[in-house]
Protein backbone atom coordinates (compact mmCIF):
# COMPACT_ATOMS: atom_id res chain seq x y z
CA UNK A 1 0.00 0.00 0.00
CA UNK A 2 1.57 3.35 -0.97
CA UNK A 3 1.63 6.30 1.24
CA UNK A 4 -1.42 7.88 0.03
CA UNK A 5 -3.85 5.14 0.49
CA UNK A 6 -2.36 4.23 3.81
CA UNK A 7 -2.85 7.78 5.15
CA UNK A 8 -6.55 7.88 3.55
CA UNK A 9 -7.07 4.08 5.28
CA UNK A 10 -5.83 5.83 8.62
CA UNK A 11 -8.50 8.56 8.19
CA UNK A 12 -11.40 6.00 7.26
CA UNK A 13 -10.23 4.08 10.51
CA UNK A 14 -10.35 6.80 12.64
CA UNK A 15 -13.43 8.53 11.87
CA UNK A 16 -15.78 6.91 14.48
CA UNK A 17 -13.05 7.23 16.98
CA UNK A 18 -13.99 11.42 15.90
CA UNK A 19 -17.62 10.72 16.22
CA UNK A 20 -16.91 9.88 19.99
CA UNK A 21 -14.64 12.57 20.80
CA UNK A 22 -16.77 14.93 19.44
CA UNK A 23 -19.49 14.31 22.40
CA UNK A 24 -16.66 13.89 24.96
CA UNK A 25 -14.68 17.47 24.57
CA UNK A 26 -18.25 18.83 23.80
CA UNK A 27 -18.47 18.52 27.91
CA UNK A 28 -14.93 19.53 27.99
CA UNK A 29 -15.36 22.94 26.61
CA UNK A 30 -18.44 23.35 28.48
CA UNK A 31 -16.80 22.36 31.93
CA UNK A 32 -13.80 24.91 31.29
CA UNK A 33 -16.15 28.06 30.57
CA UNK A 34 -18.69 27.35 33.08
CA UNK A 35 -15.99 27.40 35.38
CA UNK A 36 -14.91 30.90 33.79
CA UNK A 37 -12.13 30.01 31.68
CA UNK A 38 -12.24 31.61 28.03
CA UNK A 39 -13.12 29.28 24.88
CA UNK A 40 -9.43 29.36 23.47
CA UNK A 41 -7.65 28.28 27.19
CA UNK A 42 -10.08 25.03 26.28
CA UNK A 43 -8.88 24.53 22.81
CA UNK A 44 -5.34 25.18 23.80
CA UNK A 45 -5.59 22.75 26.07
CA UNK A 46 -7.00 20.12 24.17
CA UNK A 47 -4.91 20.72 21.20
CA UNK A 48 -1.90 20.29 23.19
CA UNK A 49 -3.21 17.31 25.51
CA UNK A 50 -5.65 14.91 23.62
CA UNK A 51 -5.52 13.04 27.06
CA UNK A 52 -9.51 12.71 28.02
CA UNK A 53 -9.36 11.35 31.45
CA UNK A 54 -6.11 13.44 32.49
CA UNK A 55 -7.35 16.27 31.15
CA UNK A 56 -10.55 16.37 32.64
CA UNK A 57 -8.74 15.97 35.79
CA UNK A 58 -5.80 17.94 35.30
CA UNK A 59 -7.75 21.19 34.67
CA UNK A 60 -10.56 20.62 37.03
CA UNK A 61 -7.80 20.58 40.09
CA UNK A 62 -6.51 23.56 38.06
CA UNK A 63 -9.91 25.30 38.64
CA UNK A 64 -10.49 23.83 42.17
CA UNK A 65 -7.00 25.80 42.79
CA UNK A 66 -4.50 22.67 43.12
CA UNK A 67 -0.91 22.95 43.54
CA UNK A 68 1.51 21.93 41.00
CA UNK A 69 2.88 18.92 42.34
CA UNK A 70 -0.64 17.27 42.82
CA UNK A 71 -1.55 18.08 39.51
CA UNK A 72 1.54 17.09 37.88
CA UNK A 73 1.17 13.55 40.22
CA UNK A 74 -2.40 13.18 39.46
CA UNK A 75 -2.02 13.60 35.54
CA UNK A 76 1.14 11.09 35.71
CA UNK A 77 -0.47 8.21 37.27
CA UNK A 78 -3.78 8.78 35.05
CA UNK A 79 -1.77 9.43 31.66
CA UNK A 80 0.82 6.42 32.33
CA UNK A 81 -1.07 4.09 30.22
CA UNK A 82 -0.18 6.08 27.35
CA UNK A 83 3.46 5.51 28.01
CA UNK A 84 3.48 1.31 28.07
CA UNK A 85 0.72 1.81 24.91
CA UNK A 86 3.43 3.39 22.85
CA UNK A 87 6.20 0.79 24.29
CA UNK A 88 3.66 -2.09 22.99
CA UNK A 89 2.78 -0.18 19.84
CA UNK A 90 6.82 0.20 19.31
CA UNK A 91 6.76 -2.89 18.75
CA UNK A 92 4.83 -3.07 16.04
CA UNK A 93 5.57 -0.08 14.10
CA UNK A 94 7.17 -0.36 11.13
CA UNK A 95 11.26 -0.69 11.42
CA UNK A 96 11.44 2.20 8.53
CA UNK A 97 9.82 4.89 10.93
CA UNK A 98 12.29 7.08 12.16
CA UNK A 99 12.89 8.49 15.47
CA UNK A 100 11.14 11.89 14.35
CA UNK A 101 8.63 9.76 13.39
CA UNK A 102 7.59 7.71 16.56
CA UNK A 103 8.19 10.89 18.67
CA UNK A 104 5.83 12.90 17.03
CA UNK A 105 3.17 10.57 16.42
CA UNK A 106 3.40 9.16 20.28
CA UNK A 107 1.36 12.36 21.34
CA UNK A 108 -1.91 10.79 19.16
CA UNK A 109 -1.58 7.59 21.06
CA UNK A 110 -5.09 7.47 23.30
CA UNK A 111 -6.67 4.55 24.15
CA UNK A 112 -8.81 4.13 20.94
CA UNK A 113 -6.16 4.83 18.69
CA UNK A 114 -3.64 2.48 20.60
CA UNK A 115 -6.75 -0.46 20.17
CA UNK A 116 -7.58 0.26 16.23
CA UNK A 117 -3.49 0.48 15.49
CA UNK A 118 -2.75 -2.87 17.24
CA UNK A 119 -5.61 -4.76 15.18
CA UNK A 120 -4.32 -3.38 12.12
CA UNK A 121 -2.73 -6.21 9.86
CA UNK A 122 0.89 -6.24 9.50
CA UNK A 123 3.51 -3.51 10.82
CA UNK A 124 1.75 -0.09 11.53
CA UNK A 125 3.65 2.43 9.21
CA UNK A 126 4.06 5.98 10.14
CA UNK A 127 1.55 7.85 7.12
CA UNK A 128 -1.43 4.91 8.24
CA UNK A 129 -0.76 6.05 12.25
CA UNK A 130 -0.67 9.76 11.20
CA UNK A 131 -4.21 9.26 9.36
CA UNK A 132 -5.63 7.25 12.31
CA UNK A 133 -4.93 10.08 14.83
CA UNK A 134 -5.65 12.91 12.21
CA UNK A 135 -9.39 12.58 12.64
CA UNK A 136 -9.37 11.94 16.06
CA UNK A 137 -7.37 15.09 17.09
CA UNK A 138 -9.30 17.36 15.02
CA UNK A 139 -12.96 15.88 16.57
CA UNK A 140 -11.47 16.35 19.75
CA UNK A 141 -10.27 19.58 19.22
CA UNK A 142 -13.65 20.66 17.56
CA UNK A 143 -15.96 19.51 20.19
CA UNK A 144 -13.94 21.53 22.56
CA UNK A 145 -14.63 24.42 20.92
CA UNK A 146 -18.11 23.86 20.46
CA UNK A 147 -18.94 22.78 23.77
CA UNK A 148 -16.56 26.04 24.86
CA UNK A 149 -18.63 28.51 22.72
CA UNK A 150 -21.98 27.04 22.93
CA UNK A 151 -22.50 26.94 26.63
CA UNK A 152 -23.77 30.71 27.26
CA UNK A 153 -26.44 29.77 24.08
CA UNK A 154 -27.99 26.49 26.03
CA UNK A 155 -30.60 26.21 28.30
CA UNK A 156 -29.43 25.27 31.67
CA UNK A 157 -31.61 22.22 31.78
CA UNK A 158 -29.64 20.78 28.95
CA UNK A 159 -26.32 21.77 30.09
CA UNK A 160 -27.08 20.24 33.15
CA UNK A 161 -27.94 17.05 30.99
CA UNK A 162 -24.50 17.12 29.21
CA UNK A 163 -22.64 18.00 32.04
CA UNK A 164 -23.50 13.98 32.49
CA UNK A 165 -21.83 12.87 30.17
CA UNK A 166 -18.22 12.55 31.10
CA UNK A 167 -19.73 10.05 33.71
CA UNK A 168 -21.41 7.95 31.16
CA UNK A 169 -18.40 7.92 29.11
CA UNK A 170 -16.52 6.29 31.94
CA UNK A 171 -19.25 3.76 32.95
CA UNK A 172 -18.85 3.00 28.77
CA UNK A 173 -15.32 2.02 29.01
CA UNK A 174 -15.17 0.56 32.32
CA UNK A 175 -18.14 -1.99 31.82
CA UNK A 176 -18.11 -3.84 28.92
CA UNK A 177 -14.40 -5.08 29.96
CA UNK A 178 -15.23 -6.09 33.41
CA UNK A 179 -18.33 -7.49 32.42
CA UNK A 180 -15.61 -10.32 30.44
CA UNK A 181 -12.65 -10.17 32.50
CA UNK A 182 -13.19 -10.73 36.82
CA UNK A 183 -9.66 -9.06 37.57
CA UNK A 184 -10.57 -5.71 36.15
CA UNK A 185 -14.46 -5.67 37.69
CA UNK A 186 -12.57 -6.30 41.23
CA UNK A 187 -9.89 -3.95 40.92
CA UNK A 188 -12.60 -1.41 39.75
CA UNK A 189 -14.54 -2.58 42.92
CA UNK A 190 -11.44 -1.99 45.08
CA UNK A 191 -11.15 1.67 43.61
CA UNK A 192 -14.91 2.59 44.10
CA UNK A 193 -14.20 1.12 47.95
CA UNK A 194 -11.52 2.95 48.68
CA UNK A 195 -12.99 6.28 47.01
CA UNK A 196 -16.22 5.78 49.18
CA UNK A 197 -13.83 5.39 52.52
CA UNK A 198 -11.53 8.50 51.80
CA UNK A 199 -14.39 10.58 50.74
CA UNK A 200 -17.11 9.82 53.77
CA UNK A 201 -14.29 9.37 56.37
CA UNK A 202 -13.90 12.26 58.46
CA UNK A 203 -9.78 11.28 59.35
CA UNK A 204 -9.24 11.44 55.57
CA UNK A 205 -10.83 14.72 55.04
CA UNK A 206 -8.05 17.04 54.78
CA UNK A 207 -7.43 14.87 51.63
CA UNK A 208 -7.39 16.94 47.99
CA UNK A 209 -9.64 15.43 45.59
CA UNK A 210 -6.44 15.03 43.35
CA UNK A 211 -4.23 12.96 46.23
CA UNK A 212 -7.80 10.54 46.64
CA UNK A 213 -7.62 9.81 42.83
CA UNK A 214 -4.15 9.07 42.94
CA UNK A 215 -4.21 6.85 46.12
CA UNK A 216 -6.74 4.87 44.87
CA UNK A 217 -5.64 4.35 41.24
CA UNK A 218 -1.88 3.56 42.66
CA UNK A 219 -3.57 1.21 45.12
CA UNK A 220 -5.74 -0.89 43.21
CA UNK A 221 -3.60 -0.83 40.15
CA UNK A 222 -0.66 -2.47 42.69
CA UNK A 223 -3.04 -4.58 44.30
CA UNK A 224 -3.78 -6.38 40.65
CA UNK A 225 -0.53 -6.11 39.39
CA UNK A 226 0.38 -8.52 42.28
CA UNK A 227 -2.87 -10.87 42.41
CA UNK A 228 -3.15 -10.67 38.52
CA UNK A 229 0.35 -10.77 37.06
CA UNK A 230 0.56 -10.76 33.19
CA UNK A 231 1.87 -13.75 31.97
CA UNK A 232 4.23 -12.65 29.04
CA UNK A 233 4.25 -15.97 27.16
CA UNK A 234 0.34 -16.04 27.20
CA UNK A 235 0.25 -12.31 25.73
CA UNK A 236 3.20 -12.67 22.91
CA UNK A 237 1.11 -16.00 21.63
CA UNK A 238 -1.83 -13.52 21.83
CA UNK A 239 -0.13 -11.34 19.40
Amino acid sequence: MDKKNAFLKGIKDGVPICLGYLSVSFTFGMMCTENGLPFWIALLISMTNLTSAGQFAGTALILAGGGYFEIAITTFVINIRYMLMSLSLSQKADPKMTSLQRSTLSFVVTDEIFAVAMQEKGMVTATYLAGLGFTPYWGWALGTLLGATATSLLPLAVRSALGIAIYGMFIAIIVPPARKVKPIAIVIGIAVVLSCILKWVLVFSALSGGWKIIICAVAASAYAAKRYPVDMDEEACEK
